[in-house]
């Protein structure tokens, strides 16, 4: 990062331009309080030109300290710099909870003045007036990482988010497939164009978006194993889908092939290849593993779920969701005794709480075999004992 101005402390008046690891030019400039005031520019000549309006505004008096700074004023900052580090979906979420629920009550409060209390009387109000929980969490977490945000930089104190509680949200009930059943779904998708794609999900519990992210540069059908780097994720409304990097260094994993998944594949690969020459000149060389007979993305909803639907219908199986395939997926394998650990690992959780949190209805079944695996080396113990004895 390459500072326009370096030295010792800033004083009042004085302003500097860094440029940031994403591209954007960061402004600096040191208010008469001895807060900073930050905004950012796509380029140097924009930057230089938002320093000579800030150092402007300060000496006219008209640039709003940290301690001035209503919520309202911070939220709408804190959205436009955070517009291009996270996902345009994610983005959407955080403006329409600024917008609506933040913003109409406390957006004209100062950041100061900002206090537990208030937070408390939001929350109820919300429920009261018939937001679910899971909303008001939402609006909770959001409000907490711009507030953690806001105490780095120096313009509060404290971040009063950590001292409320949100409202408890309860789990959605998964619904994961018996080994049964997942057979009965997958001979009901013999001979459907996608049935790697619901063989792929069953054997490797990877999420809608990274099936249908998947491209052949990240498929290895010799070693059989992928890279999961990508995930189609859907644009702020009316805008379609795009091909995004997964969220979380978690979720950029290697998963290794069951030999089905790869005779599947290379079946798969087949066959798109008939399509890519019927396309000829047509053809969109996307490099999707699961794509239309054109070359595009597959449709989440009509080509994916609406799918799933047909051939669930098609076994004699209940109405789930696709995200229940993933579920199947990690419940089948604790129940085989799978450590925890590697399926934290294939899914791509975070933590290894989470997926036990998740999966929390499989222990009392480990923990029966569990037991009975260690009364049978028990046991055994006692037999050699007395064998030993006997000699």
């Amino acid at each position: 990062m390459v500072e326009k101005k370096s030295g010792g402390h800033r004083g009042h008046g004085e302003g500097s331009i860094s440029l940031r690891k994403d591209g954007r030019y960061e402004i600096r400039i040191t208010l008469e309080d001895g807060t900073r005031k930050r905004t950012y520019a796509k380029n140097k000549k924009e930057a230089n030109e938002k320093l000579r309006q800030l150092q402007q505004e300060l000496h006219q008096g008209t640039v709003i300290s940290g301690k001035q700074q209503t919520l309202e004023q911070y939220l709408k900052e804190w959205l436009e710099t955070h517009k291009q580090t996270i996902r345009p979906r994610s983005w959407e979420r955080y403006e329409a909870i600024v917008r609506l629920h933040l913003v109409p009550t406390l957006g004209k409060l100062t950041l100061q003045k900002l206090t537990p209390q208030h937070l408390d009387r939001l929350y109820l109000q919300k429920l009261e007036g018939g937001l679910k929980p899971k909303s008001v969490a939402a609006i909770h977490g959001m409000l907490h990482t711009a507030l953690d945000k806001a105490v780095r930089l120096g313009l509060v104190s404290r971040n009063v988010c950590k001292m409320v509680s949100p409202p408890r949200t309860v789990r959605k009930e998964i619904t994961p497939l018996s080994a049964a059943q997942a057979r009965k779904l997958l001979e009901a998708a013999k001979g459907h164009p996608q049935e790697a794609l619901f063989l792929l999900a069953l054997s490797t519990g990877m999420r809608r978006g990274e099936l249908l992210g998947l491209m052949w540069k990240d498929v290895n059908l010799v070693r059989g194993v992928l890279q999961i780097r990508h995930a189609l994720v859907r644009m702020p409304t009316g805008q379609g889908y795009q091909l995004a990097e997964t969220k979380t260094s978690k979720s950029r994993r290697s998963l290794v092939l069951t030999v089905p998944a790869i005779e599947a594949l290379k079946k798969h690969k087949e066959v798109q290849q008939q399509w890519k020459e019927a396309a000829g000149p047509f053809w969109h060389d996307n490099d999707f593993v699961f794509c239309k007979p054109m070359g595009e993305h597959l449709d989440p909803g009509y080509d994916v779920l609406v799918q799933l639907k047909m051939l669930l219908k098609k076994a004699g199986l209940p109405d789930i969701r696709f995200h229940d395939l993933r579920h199947s997926t990690a419940t089948l394998l604790l129940e085989q005794g799978t450590n925890p650990k590697i399926v934290q690992e294939i899914l791509g959780h975070s933590q290894i709480s989470m997926t036990m949190d998740i999966y929390s209805h499989v222990l009392p079944t480990m923990q029966i075999d569990a037991m009975s695996k260690l009364g049978d080396i028990l046991e055994d113990a006692d037999e050699v004992s007395e064998e030993e004895e006997e000699d």
